[in-house]
């Protein structure tokens, strides 16, 4: 997935929205079509954020998100329409009111969905869907926010603590990754990966383990222990949020692509890991189906 959006388009998010084996789709009384729930942003409102609403909105349900599914472009009577799909697991009962935008709801299987969406463009987002599902355990993979120079920092460098500008980025990071629903989190021991998602745990009201695998160091040591962690924690269902370093992520990325043969680099040096960035992994019995990177804590 891009953080990039074109700037020329009307921008929109939604999601397949599911539960046990059912997808959720709308109908739509003034196009009288059949869609899945999505919608425009609000001012200010990142992507993400709108998609989580219009669920809401349209159906009734509190969703987390999960993987990236699809990016889609149509023109519409006012220009074009950029609208970002994931996937998104209800996490209440539907409290569905019909009203002048939605007035009916459906759960039907996926290959019913297919059928009976009005839009070719929603079928494929479906079909991506169905690609990746069943998924059993989500890994919000977190490199720790900026903490100024190394070499500035006179002291123990375990202890060396986020800037002001990472600071900010922790709290970016609170402010996204509570749409996909984190169940539980765990961090590298060091001040300022503890820091980077401090913010975060206090919005959950979550416990953050320690755990000293995630270093540099222990990784540098015995890669193969650290891999073995992280997959033990992946292999968790719901969704884990992982803290750690620069010199581990891309290792444990690529090597959990590898793994799963997926279709995204798996050379070290192709694997991104800004500070304050986050890697979405969707797993199946814990082995890699996506991955998706949010270089920007914004989108």
């Amino acid at each position: 997935m891009s953080d990039d959006v074109p700037d020329d388009h009307i921008l929109a998010a939604g999601a397949v929205l599911w539960r046990d084996n059912e997808i959720a789709l709308v109908h739509r009384p003034r196009y009288d079509d059949w869609s899945l729930p999505k919608g425009k942003l609000d001012a200010g409102e990142s992507l993400a954020a709108a998609a989580v609403r219009e669920i809401r909105e349209e159906t009734g349900v509190v969703a987390r998100l999960g993987p990236w599914l699809r990016d889609v472009r149509y023109a519409v009577a006012d220009g074009r329409k950029f609208v970002r799909y994931w996937a998104a697991e209800a996490r209440s009962p539907a409290d569905f009111t019909p009203n002048h935008e939605v007035d009916e709801l459906r759960w039907v299987t996926p290959d019913v969905a297919k059928s009976l969406l009005s839009y070719a463009h929603d079928a494929d987002v479906v079909a991506r869907f169905v690609e990746l599902t069943p998924m059993t355990s989500v890994l919000l993979v977190v490199r720790h926010a900026k903490a100024g120079n190394r070499s500035d920092w006179e002291g123990d460098d375990r202890l060396r603590p986020l800037s002001t500008t990472g600071r900010k980025q922790a709290e970016r990071i609170a402010e996204v990754l509570p749409l996909y629903g984190p169940d539980r989190m765990t961090s590298a021991p060091q001040v300022r990966c503890r820091d980077t998602v401090a913010p975060l745990a206090d919005a959950l009201g979550l416990p953050v383990a320690e755990e000293p695998l995630l270093t540099e160091p222990s990784y540098a040591d015995d890669p193969d222990a650290t891999l073995k962690r992280v997959r033990e924690l992946a292999a968790q269902p719901g969704v884990t949020v992982v803290c750690s370093q620069g010199g581990v992520i891309p290792g444990v990325v690529a090597a959990l692509a590898r793994d799963a043969a997926l279709p995204v680099a798996v050379d070290v040096d192709d694997v991104p890991s800004k500070k304050g960035s986050t890697w979405v992994l969707g797993l199946r019995d814990g082995a890699l189906v996506s991955a998706d990177y949010l270089g920007r804590p914004a989108r």
